[in-house]
Parts: C-alpha cells; structure tokens; sequence
C-alpha cells in the first residue's frame, strides 16, 4: 500500500474490470461544506472486548489511526460510548490538530458494561456529550455530532431540537442520525438539517434500502456501520468469497468496492485495531467493478 491510497491521482493499486461507467464514480463526497474521501475509517474496534475500556494493544491502534490518515483517510467515525470515552481519546492523541481529517461523533447511548447499551435522548444529556466530545478532541466546535439513537422514552422533537440549537450555536458543524427510517429522517428534516445517516447496511444485509434511497435523493451521506458482508453468503466457499476469489481480491474488498459503487452517497467506515487489516481493506479504494460484474454481485442472495 502507498500513502494517499484513497486519492485517485496518487493510487499505483490494481483496477479490476475498469469501465467508463465505473470511473464516473465520485470518489468523494461532501456534507454541510465538508468534502472527504468516501471510504473512511469506524473507531469502534480501537477499545477492549465488548466496547468497554482501552484496547489489549493502545500503541497499534494509536499506529492504526495514524495509518489510516498517511493512506488518505479523511474521515473518522468514533461516538463518546466507545470505551466510553477511549476511542475520542485515542483519536486526539493520535491525530489531534486535524488538518484536513474531519471527525464524526456520536452521542444517545449509556453505558454501564461491556455490550451494553442503553439509549438516553435527554436533551440536557445530549448536550452535555456534546460539551465532553468537544474536550476530548480539542475541537472549538465538532464536525459532525450524530444521533447514536433516538430515544423512545423522549419526544422525538425535544431530541431533534437540541441537535438544532447545537448546530445554531455553533457547537456542530452538522448533524446526523443512526439506525433510523425514512419516516424518522423526515420527522427529523422539519426540525433541522440532517447532513448523514448511519445504518446496519452490506452486501448480505440490506434492510436499509429504502433508507439508502432516500438519502441519496436528498443529498444525504450513507454511513454503513458493519460494511463487511457476513453469514451465509459471505461463508469460505459461499457465492460471496466465490466471488471475490474470483476478482483476486478479498471478501472485505469485494464488500466495501460493491458499497462504494452502490450509491454515490455511500461512506463506508470500515474498522480494525490492526494496521495490516487496515491497509487490506483500504484497498478497496483501488477496485472497481464493470456493470456486468457489479450486476452479479449485486444479485447474490437477493
């Protein structure tokens, strides 16, 4: 891998099955004024077993993030319950002043042990993660403060209305959701200004696109948490790993290359706390599909 990976006019990697319709692909993509490279990086992995307390190895997954950023990673995923707190930390520690790279935070979830999550909406809750994200990163006002969960104990609109005035303030640059309808978006567009939506979203999981659609009829950035195809499709010697076998390349490319060509609005945030998982899937930035080859793809399991 060579740095700046993600930018095409400095990419030395392999192109499989290029075609003109391909290339017409945008590599980047760009919300409330912020344009980055669409395949990002999700800091949820850079913490312990369950997403609780620091990682077994902090230096390689300081390495990572720094990686990640040489090869032309612009855009970094992370949320205040990662750890909690550990993943907005080690991304200051790594990274921090930014430069360029934009950082995407979330906040909606309580937690109280490994894997456990419990949504809290609290507008004087929200608030106050927004003020502690601030902190931890360094930053005078956050790029992007999303969502984790709307909360079904708080009215909707209390939730949507803190995200307003935080934007307003000055506090977030732009604001997103997670793990919502196309229904919810809307309820949510009348309020304020929705610039991302992230959902459970890959090549054997596709419930989410309607979703998807949507957005990209209103212009909104797609961030597909869990972007790597699994089960039964993506099983050793299932029509998945078949055909990425097949492309020579892996079955985290073949997932990420298909996202990517999928929709233009599409962001992957691919994680790992390793730096060469890192750079395998960062190569999908470098594999295309032609139409007939997306098609087949496309059809497995559908």
């Amino acid at each position: 891998m060579t740095s700046g990976l993600l930018r095409p006019r400095e990419s030395t990697g392999t192109i499989v099955n290029m075609n003109r319709s391909a290339m017409s692909i945008p590599t980047t993509f760009t919300y409330a004024n912020q344009t980055v490279n669409r395949l990002g990086y999700g800091a949820m992995r850079i913490t312990g077993r369950g997403v609780w307390g620091s990682p077994p190895d902090r230096e390689e997954c300081l390495a990572v993030l720094r990686r990640a950023v040489e090869l032309g990673v612009d855009f970094i995923d992370t949320a205040d319950s990662y750890g909690p707190y550990v993943s907005e930390e080690l991304i200051a520690q790594a990274l921090h002043p930014y430069g360029n790279v934009k950082i995407a935070t979330k906040a909606g979830f309580l937690r109280t042990g490994p894997n456990v999550w419990v949504p809290c909406g609290r507008p004087d809750y929200l608030r106050q993660e927004c003020e502690m994200s601030l902190r931890r990163l360094g930053q005078d006002s956050l790029d992007l403060f999303q969502l984790h969960r709307i909360d079904p104990t708080v009215p909707r609109e209390e939730q949507f209305g803190l995200l307003k005035a935080l934007l307003d303030e000055g506090k977030v640059q732009a604001v997103g959701l997670s793990e919502v309808s196309v229904a919810e978006i809307k309820d949510a567009q009348r309020v304020v200004t929705i610039s991302t939506v992230q959902n459970r979203y890959n090549l054997s999981d596709r419930r989410s696109d309607d979703v998807l659609d949507y957005c990209e009829q209103q212009g909104i950035g797609f961030i597909p948490w869990f972007p790597i195809a699994a089960g039964e499709l993506a099983r050793e010697g299932g029509p998945l790993h078949a055909a990425a076998t097949a492309q020579g390349i892996t079955m985290a490319q073949l997932s990420l290359a298909w996202l990517l060509r999928r929709s233009p609005v599409m962001m992957p945030i691919p994680g790992t706390s390793k730096v060469a998982h890192l750079e395998e899937n960062l190569g999908a930035a470098d594999v295309t599909f032609d139409d007939a080859t997306f098609a087949a793809i496309s059809a497995i399991g559908v």
